[in-house]
């Protein structure tokens, strides 16, 4: 998940004094892991499955935790050659995680993937995201389906129902228009791509798979058709202000917005300020813009939980994978955050949620990978702030995709 990430205390100057360690740290066996993570906000999360793994295990986890993406990356990438290594750690699929890999970086967990497989504990749907030249790296740290939150009081307030077709969310937009109510929530930084991977998805799911690895151009007509649809709903005024700083979470409970795209793990933030799922909030599958597709396309994302090849203790570390795949394990972390679960066998409490996740191992979905994993990080970074600058003034939207396109065709030009 995206967040903006802010380093632990303490952290940076233990990076700066191991920078000149040139040896090979001795190997050590342990009886506790740290878990540097890019999650600050979940350091609670992470103390409670640490304490269970003791019980479970007899090792225990202490969670470092970071809110300040470039800070977090730079330590971790520091860790390659310093002496300050985490015994695990988050990351990024997609091109990030490629990245870390082709440096033999990164421990193979293929057997653990196997045997979870086997077991029951992983979906053979999920490895894709995980598998590079042929074997599997880290396990799911967890996993979100994308869709709609929406305040079920206005909803109800105005005779509502969650929209099963794209014309009936257009109609639901204009029903809160006409109350005064701004249909949508969006942002001009860090969410700002969401509108596009989802308009994308419900139009040409194909053509959002040929982007994502250079074979389609920013400037092609489909893409322009996506940023046109985007304007034209900012234009009928569906959404809040992009520049609104207001956590999104308080946006939907104040009802400055009646609908906000999120991943499942945003019922979290939810449940944190009293709204009770089902009375209070709700969660519904986004329906294609495009009725003739076979399949509605649903918004996908798994973070990894890594060890690094040369990890302090790499059979305790490769152990703490296995463990963290199990319903035991599984149970807690799931329930403890109110989200799903990359297990199989877990059901999360939230019964909208619940059901989306079981939907979409089921194959009634299309998944299409989260644009922020799918998209490689140079092209990701001048995508982030072409959109942001589209929100905020919708008419550019043939300069923005003309200056994506300039750092894809730089990029692609070498990865291909």
């Amino acid at each position: 998940m995206i967040r903006s990430r802010v380093v632990t205390l303490g952290v940076a100057a233990m990076v700066l004094a191991a920078c000149g360690g040139n040896g090979a740290a001795a190997p050590q066996k342990k009886t506790e892991l740290t878990l540097y993570n890019d999650k600050g906000a979940w350091s609670k999360y992470f103390e409670d499955m640490g304490a269970l793994s003791k019980q479970q295990i007899a090792l225990g986890m202490k969670p470092t935790g970071y809110t300040d993406s470039a800070q977090y990356q730079a330590f971790i990438k520091a860790s390659f050659r310093t002496n300050v290594k985490p015994d695990l750690f988050t990351w990024q699929t997609g091109g990030m995680l490629a990245e870390i890999v082709k440096q033999k970086q990164v421990a193979d967990t293929t057997a653990v993937w196997q045997e979870a497989i086997k077991a029951g504990d992983l979906s053979p749907d999920l490895a894709p995201y995980y598998t590079i030249g042929g074997k599997q790296y880290c396990v799911p740290l967890n996993v979100a389906y994308w869709g709609m939150f929406y305040n079920k009081k206005l909803f109800d307030e105005n005779g509502l129902k969650p929209p099963t077709t794209w014309d009936e969310l257009i109609t639901v937009a204009e029903t809160f228009k006409k109350k005064g109510v701004k249909a949508f929530y969006h942002t001009s930084v860090l969410f700002s791509f969401v509108w596009f991977e989802q308009l994308m998805a419900g139009m040409d799911p194909d053509l959002y798979d040929r982007l994502s690895t250079g074979k389609a151009k920013y400037t092609d007509p489909g893409v322009v058709a996506v940023m046109e649809k985007w304007k034209q709903l900012i234009d009928a005024g569906y959404f809040i202000n992009p520049g609104d700083k207001t956590d999104p979470a308080d946006v939907l409970k104040n009802g400055k917005a009646a609908m906000v795209s999120f991943g499942t793990f945003f019922s979290t933030s939810m449940t944190q300020r009293e709204m009770k799922p089902g009375a209070d909030y709700g969660f519904f599958v986004i329906p294609n813009v495009d009725a003739s597709l076979p399949k509605t396309s649903m918004i996908f994302e798994s973070g990894p939980l890594c060890s690094l090849a040369k990890a302090p203790d790499p059979e305790a570390s490769m152990k703490y994978l296995k463990w963290w795949t199990t319903a035991g394990a599984q149970e807690k972390w799931a329930t403890s955050r109110g989200d799903v679960s990359a297990n199989p066998k877990v059901t999360a409490g939230d019964t909208d949620v619940a059901t989306i996740a079981k939907d979409a191992g089921s194959g009634k979905y299309r998944l299409v990978n989260r644009y922020f994993e799918a998209t490689p990080p140079p092209i990701l970074t001048a995508a982030l702030d072409g959109f942001g600058k589209f929100v905020t003034e919708p008419g550019t939207y043939k300069e923005v995709l003309e200056t994506i396109q300039k750092a894809a065709d730089e990029y692609w030009a070498t990865h291909q």
